[in-house]
């Protein structure tokens, strides 16, 4: 049930901010600050309400950590300005996957047969979405999607054995918040901002509720999945997100979008289980 909880809120954060953005209820700059700054106070509570308090905080979480965190949300939010929920989230999480299983290779992994094969129809899949043509996205949204993409597959793999998940979160959130802040004064002296209080209102539920509150309850589920599931699971948001685009913001379904997607979420899921299936089947 956390599980399912955690994903509808990962696609949530594509709603909000698809909806926020490209209606211009606020700029991405704004959005990402208020976001971080939301996420920021919401784990910094959260933490402070639980065993040890806010001197759990200390040591917790690092710079890099904090520089990749920001990264995602600053590109996620300018990549939303021209891409639907349901592609954004596509190429989000396939970029995050295949930067994840691309390290592994980098630090000596031998992919197996079924590993390269999911990986080529992932890639193939990727290719044909972003394909010119009368359905094709913003090339613009698609490599600021790509980078927020690869940004959240080093975030997550920094987040790898950290004794307490959730205050190592609350201090990245916490680093990040100082750079949202400058970025935001460079857009607001160079470019041309503005926030309506429903953008503000939406920013402060993505950052509080489905980034913060979402981040700390899959944290949680993770104890409980080995992971292989914990990846493969991911790959429901995209689905989630496309589904929720169209019946929520009035988005079309196109068979371009509806192939490519199950040519990379497939063949990320093919990647995934012949890189861990043995293993996790063993520690089950």
């Amino acid at each position: 049930m956390l599980t399912a909880v955690t994903m509808t809120f990962f696609a949530a954060n594509s709603l909000l901010a698809r909806f926020a953005l490209r209606e211009g209820e606020i700029d991405g700059g704004s959005f990402t600050a208020v976001r971080i700054f939301a996420g920021a106070v919401a784990l910094v509570l959260l933490v402070a309400v639980r065993r040890g308090g806010l001197a759990a905080l200390r040591g917790n979480g690092s710079v890099g950590a904090a520089l990749a965190l920001f990264g995602y949300a600053i590109t996620f939010s300018f990549a939303y300005l021209s891409l639907d929920a349901g592609v954004g989230a596509l190429i989000l999480f396939a970029a995050v996957q295949i930067t994840m299983i691309a390290v592994g290779i980098v630090r000596g992994e031998q992919p197996g047969p079924s590993e390269w094969i999911g990986l080529t129809l992932a890639f193939g899949g990727l290719v044909y979405l972003v394909s010119p043509g009368l359905t094709a996205p913003s090339p613009a949204g698609v490599t600021l999607m790509a980078a927020s993409g690869a940004a959240w597959g080093c975030y997550s793999l920094a987040a790898k054995g950290v004794r307490s998940p959730i205050a190592a979160t609350a201090g990245n959130f916490a680093r990040a918040a100082p750079m949202a802040a400058g970025a935001l004064v460079v857009i607001w002296w160079t470019g041309q901002p503005h926030a309506s209080w429903t953008g503000l209102r939406l920013a402060a539920i993505s950052g509080a509720f489905t980034s913060g509150l979402g981040y700390a309850i899959w944290y949680i589920t993770l104890k409980d999945l080995s992971t292989t599931r914990a990846a493969i699971v991911q790959l429901t948001v995209p689905v989630l997100a496309a589904a929720a685009g169209v019946i929520l913001l009035g988005e079309q379904m196109t068979l371009r979008l509806v192939l490519a997607s199950a040519a990379i979420l497939g063949g990320v899921a093919l990647a995934l289980l012949g890189k861990n299936g043995v293993v996790s089947s063993a520690h089950e």
